[in-house]
């Protein structure tokens, strides 16, 4: 009832301030100045429930964070801070009650199974925090421990924010945030285990040992709801994003891309949570990865018809990618478009693919959710006849997802060649 409360306040908050506002125009104060003040206020509201509560309410702040490049500037600034603030930090759980978690699950003695342990959390995020320790044997560790009651407290979330949706379409223009609360309710399940994670993160582990570009700790111990493994001492990317060099973001951005494309082909993974708190970059240049809560199953690789489809639009072939297109369920058989209006659309989005280096911008992020978030614009109506097979659902979330995170890298790199190496269909 408290969860519900306080998740309500969200959208009473939004009508009290426009009711204030209102006020404060009829007084005489310039719009501009009390509009940049209840934007302002808004934040701070938007961060204290979604960052206090964890849960889903954490999630989906910390999933709406990776998309703040795409929000016109003259609306992000308010909300920047404040959305970025939940991709490190959130308050912590009480030691006790860590204590008792770390008790419950590696037993009554599990103190023996380190040397020191930091009672203060190094992370704390949506549905669990993360420990400092040294593990019995000398190596540095990270513990992972997930909250006591993460999962009713997660879907009840969840269930309650997709009910006013709508405030946060207000935040953020263009986007769609119910399918994105459904996918996390439909993926909950999952992040929740930590036996699943701890199995993907061995295999990740497995698949990048020795990496000259990609470094994912070690697994060193598991349950159901801890996951000790190897630590990783790095500058996270939500830092670079912040304050970092040309070279570290436009490293970041690279290696980035390299895990996107290169997961699935060498894992039979693809990280599904490009949000920048899951990653680091080493002091060495490599890119540290240090959460798998979110991951698909591609045993297969990603689908050749997506390096295909690049193929096809760069080369400027209409009629074969809207071929292709209707081959993949992404064109309805009963839909009738114009081939070259389905390339006009796609074009736009492929032009880090058309040219050997490009640099990923908030303008051009703006640029093309305007473009197709406006209900009055031909792309916008040309998109809405277009559909999203359910087997590239979470695969296109996760892409949109690191493009928003590249963008606020400001990252410039050779994504080309990444593609031309990593995605099947793509270089023949």
């Amino acid at each position: 009832m408290s969860r519900t409360a306080r998740l309500a306040a969200l959208p009473l908050g939004a009508a009290g301030r426009a009711t204030l506002g209102i006020g404060k125009r009829l007084s005489g104060r310039p719009a501009d100045e009390v509009n940049a003040e209840l934007q302002e206020k808004a934040a701070e509201q938007l961060f204290a429930v979604l960052g206090q509560l964890k849960g889903g309410a954490m999630k989906l702040g910390q999933q709406l964070s990776i998309f703040e490049a795409a929000v016109p500037e003259e609306m992000a600034g308010p909300y920047r801070e404040a959305l970025v603030k939940l991709q490190e930090a959130a308050p912590p759980m009480p030691v006790r009650t860590v204590h008792a978690v770390l008790g419950q699950q590696l037993g009554a003695r599990w103190r023996e199974r380190f040397r020191e342990f930091d009672d203060t959390p190094a992370a704390a995020a949506s549905i669990g925090q993360v420990h400092k320790a040294t593990w019995r044997d000398g190596r540095d560790v990270a513990v992972k421990i997930q909250y006591p009651g993460a999962g009713p407290a997660l879907m009840a979330d969840l269930n309650q924010l997709a009910r006013f949706a709508r405030l946060f379409a207000a935040m953020f223009p263009g986007m769609e945030v119910k399918p994105l609360i459904a996918e996390l309710k439909a993926r909950a399940e999952e992040e929740l285990d930590y036996g699943l994670e701890a199995d993907a993160q061995r295999a990740f582990a497995a698949a990048y040992a020795d990496d000259e570009q990609i470094v994912v700790p070690r697994i060193v111990a598991s349950a159901p709801k801890v996951i000790v493994s190897e630590w990783l001492e790095g500058t996270p990317l939500s830092r670079i994003t912040a304050e970092g060099t040309r070279e570290q973001r436009d490293r970041a951005g690279l290696l980035m891309a390299v895990l996107h494309f290169s997961g699935p082909q060498r894992a039979g993974l693809l990280h599904a949570d490009p949000h920048p708190g899951n990653f680091r970059l080493m002091p060495d240049g490599r890119l540290g990865v240090i959460d798998f809560g979110a991951t698909a199953r591609l045993p297969d690789g990603l689908p050749e018809p997506i390096g295909r489809l690049v193929q096809w639009a760069l080369a400027g072939r209409a009629e074969d990618v809207l071929t292709d297109l209707r081959a993949e369920g992404f064109v309805r058989q009963d839909v009738d478009v114009d081939a070259q209006a389905v390339l006009d659309f796609i074009f736009p989005f492929l032009a880090p693919l058309s040219t050997p280096s490009f640099r990923f911008t908030r303008a051009w992020m703006q640029e093309q959710a305007t473009r197709i978030g406006d209900p009055r614009s031909d792309a916008s109506r040309l998109g809405r006849q277009l559909n999203l097979p359910p087997a590239y659902l979470l695969i296109h979330r996760v892409t949109i997802g690191s493009i928003g995170v590249l963008c606020q890298l400001d990252a410039e790199a050779p994504y080309r060649g990444v593609c031309e190496e990593w995605l099947p269909g793509f270089a023949r």
